[in-house]
């Protein structure tokens, strides 16, 4: 049976066992990074670029492996941990893959910084088009690990976070690690913005300070910046998020957002997900950034648009929130329903009775089912230095499933 070799490089020129270097120079392909590729010059097979399509090459690889070739793969560090392992055994016989793993540049990056990595969380940056996974990462981490590329660099990713309003992590960029042109430079997010780096390098993010409120469900409505009246109660809000029932990976919109509040506290929920605070108003929309800021809610994108023209351009939703735009506009509500995914669930917040009805008739046309709770809620006040309930006023609750 052929076998294909995995070999992990790890960082710098070490010599490499025998063993190692007889898989790399009997192979009949040698399959690498061109940087890779050209530490073994004297290597007389045929030698493949890894650019392009991943797909497509590893199609030439089961070609080879099936006219008896063997191939040999170069990879950093553990083709295992961020690297081309998976995707190589997610469609090669696992059988006939061997994994050779060689000490990762987070490794290297934490013995030269002499700290200990196990708590380290990290992601890549590797083909991806934007720094969601980070933002979600650096929500509930202290310390994050980044394996750049060449275009989310050291520099672009300390701007993209300080545009977020991030400004409570520094960043530590390891250049060439193992080479001798090794360089660590430990800076705030201002002054990686401002430099260059060379392409072989690694980010390790530390926390330098935490949010002014602690992200969770039922914070206080006073710690919220809003405008007065414009903001869902907590023990509403709370109502609410249980309704929608938000899993870890969901997308979440919260249309006419207001002060942000209830897509802020989703965000705590969907870690893996990201949440969308969609409002027309622009002064409302400021805000909610400067709530995002105030409780480190990385994850919720606010979107300054207009009803229901704007939502089309969104991420397709697996939960939509109503609390604020609805009033007498049934077209939001069915523009919103159309962009949810099936087997999604959408909230609806109304304290007038034609906006129930409305909300009820719709979804009996669509054959949705749906269930109405009503809340009332009342909070202790003093008077005369006695205790006494004060009733707000009680709200509608529409949840509804698509079903179809």
């Amino acid at each position: 049976m052929t076998i294909i070799h995995v070999i992990g490089l790890g960082t710098g020129l070490n010599e490499l066992p025998e063993t190692i270097r007889d898989y790399i120079f009997n192979a009949d392909v040698l399959v690498g990074g061109q940087r890779l590729l050209d530490r073994f010059k004297t290597y007389n097979g045929e030698k493949r670029i890894i650019k392009g399509s991943v797909k497509d090459l590893i199609n030439r690889i089961k070609e080879d492996l099936e006219s008896g070739r063997k191939v040999t793969v170069l990879a950093d560090g553990d083709p295992l941990f961020f690297g081309i392992g998976r995707q190589l055994i997610n469609s090669i016989d696992t059988n006939k893959v061997i994994f050779h793993p060689g000490i990762t540049t987070l490794q290297a990056a934490a013995a030269q910084e002499k700290f200990s990595w196990e708590d380290i969380k990290v992601i890549s940056c590797h083909g991806r088009d934007n720094l969601l996974p980070l933002l979600q990462t650096l929500v509930k981490h202290d310390v994050v690990g980044v394996y750049t590329d060449n275009i989310f660099t050291p520099s672009r990713i300390a701007r993209e976070l300080i545009r977020t309003g991030i400004d409570i992590f520094a960043i530590t960029v390891f250049e060439n690690l193992g080479e001798k042109d090794e360089k660590i430079s430990n800076l705030t997010l201002s002054e990686a913005a401002k430099k260059d780096f060379p392409p072989l390098n690694f980010v390790i993010l530390r926390r330098t300070g935490y949010p002014e409120i602690p992200l969770k469900i039922g914070i206080d409505d006073d710690l919220y910046i809003h405008q007065k009246g414009l903001i869902t109660k907590k023990e509403i809000r709370a109502v609410g998020l249980a309704m929608l029932s938000i899993e870890d990976h969901h997308v979440v919109w919260d249309l006419g957002a207001g002060c942000g509040s209830v897509g802020i506290e989703a965000s705590s929920l969907a870690g893996r997900g990201m949440v969308i605070a969609v409002e027309k108003d622009i002064n409302r929309c400021n805000i909610i950034r400067r709530n995002i800021k105030k409780t480190g809610s990385w994850n919720v994108s606010v979107v300054n648009s207009t009803m229901p023209e704007g939502l089309d351009r969104l991420p397709k939703p697996d939960r939509i929130f109503i609390g604020g735009g609805l009033k007498n506009n049934i077209t939001i509500l069915k523009k919103a329903a159309g962009f949810l995914k099936t087997g999604g669930r959408l909230v609806i917040h109304t304290v007038l009775l034609k906006s129930l009805n409305q909300t009820t008739s719709f979804f009996d046309e669509v054959s949705w089912p749906y269930s109405i709770t009503e809340v009332t809620v009342s909070r202790s006040k003093k008077l005369a230095d006695e205790l006494y309930l004060k009733p707000l006023n009680p709200v509608f609750i529409v949840a509804a499933s698509k079903n179809r």
